[in-house]
C-alpha cells in the first residue's frame, strides 16, 4: 500500500461501486484483500461485495455508521498509528459524502496519520453527468432537513444559486422535497431524479420540477440523487425584486406554501431584502386584509 505516516500505517478511503460491481477499481480489490483492518458502514454489505468480487477479506472487519462513527474514529486511527493499514469503505460511492468518513480523516490528519484515497465511483458525478444539465459549475448540498419549515427555509437560501445543484433524498421524501423545491425556486425550474444509477434499473427523469414532483407523487423506489439547474437571470430578478410591501407580501405566501411558518417566512423575507421584520409584518397583514 505504499508508504505511511508514523508507524508506516495509514487510512484508505476506498470508493466501492454504486449497484454495477463491474465498477470495482483492481486498486479496490487489492485494498480490501491486504488490509489490516476494514471499517464498513454495513458489514453485511461489505461482505457481499466481497463475495461478488471474490476477495478473500483477512483483515479484521469492523462496523462504522452515524452511531457510533465518534468513537471508533479514535480507534481507527490507533491502529494506524501503530502501523496497520485501515480500509474505510461505506455502502456505495466515496466514503465522507454524506456518509462516515469525516471524522476519522480529521483526527487522523491531526495526529499526523497518512490518509489517502482510492477513487472510483461517485452518486454526485454521475448523476450531473447524466443530469443534461450545466456542470462547469455545481454545488452539492446532502440532505435537506426533514421538516417542512426548515427544509423551505434552506431552499429560500438556495433560491439565488447560480450553480447546478446536487442533492440526496429518501425516496419516501422525493415527492415532498420536489414540491417544496417547485414552490420555493419556481416550478418550471429544470432538474433530474436519477434513480438507481448503474444498476438493471438505473432511470434518468428529466423535466421541470412541477414534472419531476407529479411523477413522484405515485411513489418512487431505490437510490435517489437529485440535480436542479441553478438560478437564471430571471430567476435572479425575481429572488432580488422584493423592493416594495406588495413583493414582500408575494414572498412570504410563497414561503408559507413550502411549508414554512408565517414567523419563519417574514424574517427570511425581511433578511433578503434588507428591510425590519416589523415592517414586512406590517405590509403582510395590510395585504391579508386587503385580499379577502
Amino acid at each position: 500500500m505504499g508508504d505511511g505516516g508514523q508507524g508506516g500505517g495509514r487510512i484508505v478511503l476506498a470508493a466501492t461501486p454504486l449497484g454495477n460491481r463491474g465498477d470495482a477499481s483492481p486498486r479496490l480489490v487489492t485494498a480490501l484483500a491486504t488490509a489490516d483492518v476494514i471499517a464498513a458502514e454495513d458489514t453485511r454489505r461489505l461482505h457481499r461485495l466481497a463475495a461478488d468480487l471474490s476477495v478473500d477479506l483477512t483483515g479484521r472487519v469492523v462496523s462504522y455508521y452515524d452511531a457510533v462513527e465518534a468513537e471508533r474514529a479514535e480507534q481507527l486511527v490507533e491502529r494506524a498509528r501503530a502501523g496497520a493499514t485501515v480500509v474505510v469503505v461505506t455502502d456505495a460511492g466515496m466514503p465522507v459524502v454524506s456518509d462516515p468518513g469525516y471524522r476519522v480523516v480529521a483526527l487522523a490528519i491531526e495526529q499526523g496519520v497518512h490518509v489517502s484515497v482510492i477513487p472510483g465511483p461517485s452518486a454526485v458525478l454521475t448523476a450531473l453527468a447524466i443530469s443534461g444539465l450545466p456542470v462547469d459549475r455545481f454545488c452539492f448540498e446532502g440532505f435537506l432537513p426533514r421538516k417542512a419549515g426548515e427544509r423551505a427555509a434552506r431552499i429560500a437560501d438556495l433560491a439565488a444559486e447560480q450553480r447546478t445543484m446536487v442533492l440526496f433524498e429518501a425516496p419516501h421524501r422525493l415527492a415532498a422535497l420536489l414540491e417544496a423545491m417547485a414552490s420555493g425556486l419556481g416550478p418550471d425550474r429544470r432538474g433530474a431524479v436519477c434513480r438507481e444509477l448503474t444498476k438493471t434499473y438505473e432511470e434518468v427523469r428529466r423535466g421541470t420540477l412541477r414534472e419531476l414532483a407529479a411523477w413522484a407523487a405515485d411513489g418512487v423506489r431505490g437510490e435517489i440523487t437529485v440535480v436542479v439547474a441553478g438560478a437564471s437571470r430571471e430567476d435572479l430578478r425575481r429572488v432580488q425584486s422584493l423592493e416594495g410591501p406588495e413583493d414582500w407580501v408575494d414572498a412570504v405566501l410563497s414561503r408559507e406554501d413550502s411549508g414554512l411558518s408565517r414567523k419563519d417566512a417574514i424574517a427570511d423575507v425581511a433578511r433578503v431584502a434588507g428591510v425590519p421584520k416589523r415592517e414586512v409584518y406590517d405590509a403582510v397583514i395590510r395585504g391579508s386584509a386587503s385580499r379577502k
